[in-house]
């Protein structure tokens, strides 16, 4: 059975009684909460393959023309893509399909293999076996970090981690005011500086508080400047020297924050971002915001990081731990 009719037996929840009772309550939140923040690529992207198959009454190269123009609009990108169409126009003549309609379950079915074929990437927390899991934050200014930083511990803090908050963005006006104000919000611990003050002298501290205080995960703000990258590259290195010192073993996650919205822009930032430091998972943030929705499988291709948090609304609850199920369940749920 493919991926498609899978997600559709797993996550329909308004089948049956019988069904409803096998999915736990936990779940059918999460897959409404994917549901709900992928509206808008269902609208655009989604729809466009919907009408794509009513369009053409049989599969020719007219049709994969149209489906590889709409792919690339999806911001899935252009290499990926065409990979794409290749696996599919090959498997098109395997099969002898004919029919558009007969195609749709087929390209579900591929895109999914796009981001678990050859290397499965893992969306799991690489925890410490023991002492705190520090896990350093990084990405350009504007992408909804310190934001999303307090989102990530309100999640940490339902399943009852001790959480500390380290304010190292320093030299952004207001940021460590911000992550503070976060803090008390959601009810967890922070520890910070006056702005100006060196980010590692800030992590230093802060990490050995939350050594000293059994504190179970740290989640450390960084500055997010790329104009220079040598500066920036400097300064994590020095970072990353502090905290091993500490904890020989951590930083356990350096997550990478990129605003869906910015589509390709975000794809580069992360190349960057690859280069300068070892980034062990993204988190995409604002992706009900796009009508794309493509980006998380060009991420896989692009740059071979594991998508491990996605934003799918402004709320607290809105933020989700990565499920390329339940992801791709919620993007093409109107073609089930």
């Amino acid at each position: 059975m493919g991926i498609f009719k899978n997600l559709k037996n797993i996550f329909k929840t308004n089948s049956s009684a019988e069904s409803k009772e096998e999915i736990k309550d936990e779940l059918k939140d999460e897959v409404k909460i994917y549901e709900k923040g992928l509206t808008k690529s269902r609208q655009g992207f989604v729809s466009n393959l919907v009408n794509l198959s009513k369009k053409y009454n049989k599969v020719n190269e007219e049709y994969f023309e149209e489906l590889e123009e709409i792919l690339i609009m999806a911001d899935i990108g252009v290499n990926t893509v065409m990979n794409f169409i290749d696996d599919l126009k090959a498997r098109v003549s395997k099969e002898h399909i004919e029919k558009p309609e007969d195609l749709k379950e087929i390209i579900v079915d591929e895109l999914f293999i796009i981001y678990v074929d050859e290397k499965v990437l893992s969306s799991k927390i690489n925890y410490a076996e023991q002492g705190p899991t520090v896990m350093l934050f990084v990405g350009v200014n504007g992408v909804g970090k310190t934001t999303t930083i307090g989102k990530i511990a309100y999640r940490l803090k339902k399943e009852n981690k001790k959480v500390l908050l380290v304010g190292a963005d320093t030299f952004r006006a207001g940021a460590c005011e911000q992550l503070k104000e976060w803090s008390e919000k959601i009810g967890v611990s922070y520890y910070g500086k006056d702005n100006g003050s060196d980010p590692s002298s800030v992590v230093y501290d802060g990490v050995t508080k939350a050594s000293a205080e059994n504190f179970d995960v740290v989640l450390i703000d960084t500055a997010g400047r790329l104009q220079n990258k040598d500066n920036l590259m400097r300064e994590l290195e020095k970072m990353n020297k502090v905290i091993t010192s500490l904890i020989p073993s951590a930083p356990h996650e350096t997550l990478l924050i990129i605003d869906a919205t910015t589509g390709q822009n975000g794809i580069e930032q992360a190349k960057k971002f690859k280069e300068i430091t070892n980034i062990t998972g993204i988190v995409l943030t604002k992706l009900d915001g796009t009508a794309k929705g493509g980006i998380v499988l060009a991420i896989k291709e692009s740059v071979g990081i594991p998508v491990k948090y996605i934003g799918l609304g402004e709320q607290k609850e809105d933020l989700q731990v990565f499920d390329i199920e339940k992801y791709i369940y919620g993007l093409f749920k109107d073609m089930m």
